[in-house]
């Protein structure tokens, strides 16, 4: 009965280990030699939106709002903005494996008969990238990257971007050296 109370609990924390692996994950970096002091005004330049208009929509309206916050001004491109903004977003699918046991006794163990089942899951993760470069250098100065994986209802995958542009730009600018 112990090894039996002893495999579930491991079969607990390599389920709850896996899900975190679908987490949310945010990274920005930048170049450490710039000086972003100098920089308030912005424009959107050509990146690789989202196939879905409403999304594309819900991406820019988050970046905006970050760096309205941050005290940047968003002006149209032909009038020489500070800086520019571009936004790339890419769905792969990632294949998760469920094997569930079946009868017997001691899975595992070598004895006692049984069989198992395994499904195969495609889970949709969506990556958005952000970055922001200057125009008169034409030098990248910071990146922002998310992933995470994407939900059949709408309002789920709005609330994620939302909630990774806001992670990423917590670090917008960078802090002084």
């Amino acid at each position: 009965m112990k090894r039996v109370c002893i495999f579930f609990s491991l079969i607990a924390i390599l389920t709850l280990d896996g899900m975190a692996a679908w987490a949310q994950k945010v990274n920005v970096d930048w170049d450490q030699t710039a000086n972003f002091q100098g920089y308030g005004t912005y424009a959107w330049a050509k990146g690789t939106p989202a196939k879905n208009q409403l999304m594309d929509q819900r991406v820019v309206a988050a970046v905006d709002k970050e760096l309205a916050a941050k005290g940047f001004k968003k002006v149209d491109a032909g009038t020489s903005p500070d800086l520019f903004v571009a936004y790339h977003a890419a769905v792969n699918n990632k294949t998760q494996l469920d094997t569930t046991n079946m009868g017997g006794y001691g899975w595992g163990y070598g004895w006692g008969g049984g069989n198992s089942t395994t499904t195969v899951k495609e889970i949709p993760v969506g990556e958005l990238i952000v970055d922001i470069g200057d125009p008169k250098t034409k030098k990248m100065l910071w990146q922002g990257t998310a992933t995470d994986t994407l939900s059949d209802n709408p309002q789920k995958v709005a609330d994620k971007i939302d909630k990774s542009v806001e992670d990423m730009f917590k670090k917008f600018p960078p802090p002084k050296k």
